[in-house]
């Protein structure tokens, strides 16, 4: 390991025990309650809801996902993706954060994504919270392989050390931190991590421009390549039939005409901001506030940081091209572009905490998916099933094995190191965005939606995705769309129709749903009201 080498891991290592510190700092705290474990009692900040929100949610896929696909084919592709993304994070937190917050107390303090479904739909034998407990175990767990797959390419790019080794050990970091401190050591560490994904993304994206010869330079080289910077068509790279990596000639990377983007692709790539109304990793924070009324704060922070930090990934990746026009030949090794310009732009030790910002990503994601998963089993099938009598000690231990569960799997997934983590993240996106976010719409909107309506649209949701993805998509044309899409219309229209053919929600039901947004005092007396009734 050569002396520059040195200093880069010097930094890294440093982030890494102090990330550990915060878990150790935290468990205490952390394992007085599963309440705490999970949700924080309750108290968390505007400012550390709305980074730690972003972070977790952005994950390895903002620092390598999405400048890879921009260097590969250029703005469109990426561009309308983080269009749709920064749209969706506004809407997200305008339309379903004060009301979840509130309902999420109105309905029986739930903790939980799943919790909440079960408590709105007054389902006592927890049938919604264990399908949606399922559910998040099965997309949770791609999810955490795209985070370990970040963590192995990052390691095997900047020293050259084994993929896999480096994929475990970066795993299990992440899998102690998360075992130890619950959820407000996750809150913490994602605050600490959105600011310095913040930092690193400005950073390189400066440096960039300043080595690549400045804007006006980088655009002239970017326009001859055709379609690259166009808003309606896509580059298209001249590849290797036989190897699939893209031809070069003369120092020169070769494409053939661009692709054409018609408005089903665009449409299409919008579609990932419906995403956010059912991503649990982000619903949590919203259920953990401090004060509804500090939401408005929170929202403004988001979005604006979303903004920025995509728009300086992609134009990391646009530069990246001009200044590294042939080194990347695949999509998948494109995605080590934000780590290969950090390691020409900076001194070693700052690339060693820029490059941090990568491992911070992936630690900040893949522990919100593991402490939720824990968090879905051990609350919503161990005590709602199984065990309704547990000691929150015996709920927390549940979370902790679930937890490894998680862990494993994502290392499996992981495996495969030629994975390309943009499709790993998207395929997991949709099927997440297509279970919950039509339901948890309806929950907060529609009085006249019930429980059969609310199982009927998680299944629909997440079946359609499986279905679309490995049989529809493959008959190209129209049908070639994000899965994402046509699973949410899917799942909203058998949420519409089943409530419809099936009885309306009870009184109670509907009591709670017409009040939960009034003052604290009328909730109050409503739900003593019904518990006088019972």
């Amino acid at each position: 390991m050569q002396i520059s080498d040195i200093w880069v891991f010097l930094a890294m290592v440093l982030y890494f025990v102090a990330m550990l510190s915060v878990g150790f700092f935290y468990s205490r705290r952390s394992n007085s309650s599963a309440s705490q474990y999970f949700a924080g009692g309750r108290g968390v900040g505007p400012w550390l809801t709305a980074l730690s929100a972003e972070a977790s949610d952005m994950s390895g896929w903002l620092l390598m996902g999405l400048p890879g696909l921009a260097y590969f084919t250029g703005v469109a592709d990426a561009g309308w993706t983080a269009a749709g993304l920064a749209i969706g994070t506004y809407l997200n937190w305008k339309i379903v954060a004060k009301r979840l917050r509130r309902y999420s107390v109105a309905a029986g303090n739930a903790i939980t994504i799943p919790d909440f479904f079960s408590k709105r739909y007054a389902d006592t034998k927890r049938i919604l919270s264990t399908i949606a407990a399922l559910i998040i175990i099965v997309f949770f767990a791609v999810y955490v392989g795209s985070c370990f797959v970040t963590v192995g390419k990052l390691f095997d790019t900047l020293f050259g050390l084994d993929y896999h080794l480096m994929m475990v050990l970066g795993a299990i970091v992440v899998f102690l931190y998360t075992v130890i401190g619950g959820y407000l050591s996750v809150v913490l560490t994602d605050f600490i991590q959105g600011m310095l994904m913040f930092f690193a993304l400005a950073v390189v994206c400066s440096g960039t421009v300043i080595s690549a010869g400045g804007i006006d330079h980088v655009a002239a080289f970017l326009s001859d390549i055709p379609g690259y910077l166009s808003a309606n068509h896509t580059a298209t790279p001249t590849v290797d039939p036989a190897t699939g990596a893209q031809l070069a000639q003369g120092g020169q990377p070769l494409f053939g005409a661009p692709a054409e983007f018609d408005v089903i692709t665009i449409v299409s790539l919008l579609a990932w901001g419906l995403g956010y109304f059912g991503m649990p990793q982000v619903l949590v924070r919203f259920l953990s506030v401090r004060d509804a009324e500090e939401i408005k704060q929170s929202r403004i922070i988001a979005t604006v940081w979303v903004v920025i930090s995509l728009g300086c990934a992609i134009a990391i990746g646009l530069f990246g091209r001009a200044l590294l026009p042939v080194q990347f030949a695949t999509q998948s090794a494109a995605e080590s572009v934000f780590i290969v310009l950090s390691q020409m732009l900076l001194p070693s030790f700052i690339c060693g905490v820029v490059v941090s910002g990568i491992f911070a990503a992936s630690m900040s994601s893949s522990s919100s998916y593991m402490i939720i998963a824990g968090s879905a089993v051990a609350e919503n099938i161990y005590r709602g099933i199984f065990k309704r009598n547990a000691s929150d000690r015996q709920v927390m231990w549940v979370a902790r094995i679930t937890i490894l569960v998680v862990f494993v799997f994502g290392c499996i997934i992981a495996s495969d190191q030629n994975s390309s983590i943009f499709q790993v993240v998207s395929y997991a996106w949709a099927g997440l965005g297509a279970s919950f976010g039509p339901l948890m719409l309806f929950s907060l909107y529609w009085r006249r939606t019930n429980k059969y309506g609310a199982i009927a649209g998680m299944l629909s949701g997440a079946i359609t995705v499986f279905v679309w993805n490995l049989a529809i998509k493959l008959l190209g044309g129209i049908f070639g769309i994000y899965e994402l899409l046509p699973a949410f219309i899917v799942s909203a229209a058998a949420i519409v129709v089943v409530s419809l053919l099936s009885r309306a929600p009870d009184k109670e039901i509907t009591d709670v749903f017409d009040h939960y947004m009034d003052d604290d005092t009328n909730m109050g007396e409503l739900l003593e009201e019904h518990a006088v009734r019972a």
